[in-house]
């Protein structure tokens, strides 16, 4: 453990001097390129820190402030009484008190970085004095260790606000809501990574695709470099230092949403005796005492307060009650370790400096799909894995009163689920099975335990497979092709039950004979100018919401939904369903014979982290469809309140291809542009090339940036 340690320090501080000056700007330079990418150069890695913070406050205080008043459970004193619970949720793991201890344990080369974080953001708003905080009017050093988790949906919240307000605040009044339709009325989220190994590819170079499938404009894209070895590049979620997913000089990086169990839930024996709680663990009584949480809201124009009692087992907090049980819940909780996860991967130069950044284990909701200049491929199902009994159904509570269930340590990464080198040249995951991920050359799912991955196959996992696994010879352009295919598969199963039952029927209704013959001559790929494509999405839209009380994604995932609606549905629900798709196309558009892009539509009006949507206001046309179909260009969209047309929010966001040769050469593309301000040349500017799937060059080395520079600066200066 010693000298793993050494290893990491040395990576994470390579050449660090001595301090870093918060009024030392002059050793920071950020280059804006014609993007408005900034690409920020530092003396040390705490400089680099400073400027990365500095540009995306420039880019968007909102999201930065935003992510760290969510991080600190403190949104209900901007947003008001509803966000109460959210935030209760948030501080039964951490608080500002603990944030501030662990950054003061924090050994020196982290404290360098956490206190150039802060003294970047704190330099913006003096920079810019017309910015108005929500609430964050001087940031603090230990607030990244409140926000270390990278992804989308951290560990925390996939705890229930429900069952939290049931249990804890009965009379709160939130409404905590299920999206419209249900589970099928929530669009399914994930990314897409893919490795492929020098036999794969035209110049001998291993390639990655980095497409992460999050909500558009959750991270930007950025730039680090410093003269102690940080030289990253990628999409870095607001507010954090580190590259999210991306890659350097030598190696890349992309994660993708895992399903790998990281988190526990136990069923706890509560006994009240003499007035105090307990609960049972083997043949003894421990203490529940309460602990008080104070969380004020906005109310009205002013402040009010409300106190919470909090109860905590070893397990974890308690989350809920269920059928009389108290549920507690056991997660990640490694802070410090999880940051210096995160920051010290950007620096790794071989595949074996990035496994033993792995050996941290604190990636929790993520696998890693991996590249690198020697011509490794790799792959990581989740990292974060409690050793537990087998003999226990872990997809569901376990009994907290059971020592036997308790965790006992946890897996390395050896013994987790993972793939070096597949002899076939190729890897790939799109939040599917890890025994699909090389095809033939997979892991095999016997040799690990269940709850190490119980994650089902998806369409995407299938169409990945199909598009790499005859393939050979490729560039950045054919990966980029191959990412972008248009094929959805689910429509292979669902098209054909549909016509199959309209020729069944007797009579044949002949409102629906022209609509089946259009599905029945499909080639199943989507396009702007496509009636089929918006055609099916709406039929297969509506029938899915026929029967999704009687199927879910939690019985075997969207394949065995799709089966449901292929083979266990009633020929007269599909041809209902039918009908209806033509009706509300009619109603809606004039003619069912609507092609898809004119319905399915990209816009970007304002800043706002919840974006409104307008039939009236410009937008682009978008090919791409839901990752439920299996498109791997996902693009999650729904009509909103007053508007006909879809408008997406989620789906591919950040996304580029890397090679890694003798010098790294890299293409990418982000939704709308890289600033939230609607007044920069840069809110929209990639949007036309994210509509046709065209991606820009990345500029990496330092003559490439200065001689596309729209402007160089120092901050302050």
């Amino acid at each position: 453990m010693r000298n793993f340690l050494i290893f990491l320090l040395a990576i994470a501080c390579w050449h660090c001097s001595p301090s870093h000056s918060p009024s030392g700007t002059e050793n920071v330079t950020i280059i804006r390129d014609k993007f408005g990418v900034p690409h920020v150069f530092g003396k040390t890695d705490a400089d680099a820190v400073f400027g990365v913070i500095y540009a995306q406050c420039e880019d968007d205080f909102n999201r930065v402030e935003t992510n760290y008043i969510n991080a600190m459970g403190r949104m209900a004193e901007v947003e008001g009484e509803g966000r109460l619970i959210s935030d209760l949720r948030m501080r039964l793991f951490i608080d500002t008190t603990k944030a501030a201890a662990i950054y003061k344990e924090s050994p020196a080369w982290m404290k360098k970085l956490l206190d150039a974080f802060a003294d970047g953001a704190n330099q913006y708003l003096k920079d810019y004095p017309a910015t108005k905080p929500r609430l964050i009017t001087e940031f603090k050093p230990w607030m990244p260790l409140m926000f270390s988790e990278g992804s989308i949906g951290g560990d925390i919240e996939t705890i229930s606000l429900k069952g939290l307000a049931d249990f804890y605040d009965p009379n709160n009044g939130t409404a905590f809501a299920e999206p419209v339709g249900g589970e099928w009325g929530k669009e399914p989220t994930g990314s897409n990574g893919f490795a492929l190994a020098p036999s794969k590819s035209a110049s001998g170079n291993a390639l990655l695709l980095i497409n992460p499938h999050t909500s558009f404009y959750f991270r930007p894209e950025v730039h680090m470099v410093s003269e102690e070895g940080l030289n990253a590049y990628g999409a870095v979620t607001w507010g954090q230092f580190f590259v999210y997913q991306g890659f350097n000089e030598h190696n890349g990086w992309m994660h993708t949403s895992s399903s790998a169990d990281a988190i526990d839930e136990y069923e706890e024996t509560i006994v009240k005796k003499d007035g105090d709680l307990f609960y049972r663990y083997g043949g003894e009584l421990r203490p529940l005492p309460g602990e008080k949480i104070l969380l004020a809201y906005k109310n009205g124009e002013g402040m009010a307060t409300r106190e919470y009692t909090v109860y905590r087992t070893h397990h974890g907090p308690v989350i809920a009650n269920r059928n009389g049980k108290w549920i507690s819940i056991s997660l990640m909780q490694e802070p410090l370790m999880a940051l210096t996860q995160s920051y010290s991967r950007t620096k790794t130069s071989t595949y074996e400096e990035f496994n033993k950044t792995m050996e941290l284990k604190t990636n929790s909701s993520n696998n890693t799909v991996y590249a690198d200049d020697q011509g490794n491929i790799a792959y990581y199902h989740g990292n974060f894995i409690p050793v537990r009994d087998p003999q226990f159904d872990w997809s569901r509570p376990v009994d907290g009163s059971n020592p036997a269930t308790d965790w006992k340590g946890l897996h390395t990464v050896e013994q987790s689920v993972h793939e070096l080198n597949p002899a076939n040249g190729w890897i790939q995951n799109c939040n599917s099975t890890p025994f699909t991920v090389s095809g033939d050359e997979s892991p095999k799912a016997f040799d690990y335990p269940t709850y190490m991955a119980p994650d089902f196959e998806n369409f995407r996992g299938l169409h990945a497979v199909r598009v790499l696994k005859d393939s050979s010879q490729f560039t950045l352009d054919k990966l980029i092709a191959a990412a972008y295919d248009s094929y959805l598969p689910a429509f292979e199963r669902l098209v054909p039950a549909v016509v199959a039952s309209y020729e069944k029927a007797k009579p044949a209704n002949p409102d629906l004979k022209e609509p089946v013959q259009v599905l029945k001559e499909w080639d199943y790929r989507f396009s702007e100018g496509s009636v089929a494509t918006a055609l099916a999405i709406y039929w297969a839209q509506d029938l899915g919401r026929m029967v999704s009380d009687k199927i879910s994604r939690r019985d075997g995932g969207d394949l065995a939904v799709i089966d449901y609606m292929a083979n266990k549905t009633t020929d007269k629900e599909k041809l209902e369903a039918l009908y209806n798709a033509v009706s509300v196309l009619q109603a809606d558009f004039g003619t069912w014979k609507t092609p898809w892009g004119e319905i399915n539509r990209f816009q970007r009006t304002t800043g706002d982290i919840v974006q409104p949507f307008d039939d009236a206001k410009p937008s682009l046309p978008i090919a791409y469809t839901s990752s439920r179909w299996g498109a791997l260009a996902a693009f999650g969209s729904r009509p909103y309140p007053g508007t006909v047309k879809w408008y997406g929010t989620r789906g591919n966001s950040f996304v580029a291809v890397v090679e890694f040769g003798k010098k790294v050469k890299a293409k990418s593309v982000l939704a709308g542009g890289n600033s939230g301000d609607p007044t920069s040349p840069h809110f929209t500017d990639q949007a036309e090339m994210y509509r046709k799937g065209e991606f820009k060059d990345v500029l990496f080395y330092r003559e490439d940036i200065e001689k596309q520079a729209e402007r160089t600066y120092h901050p302050g200066k």
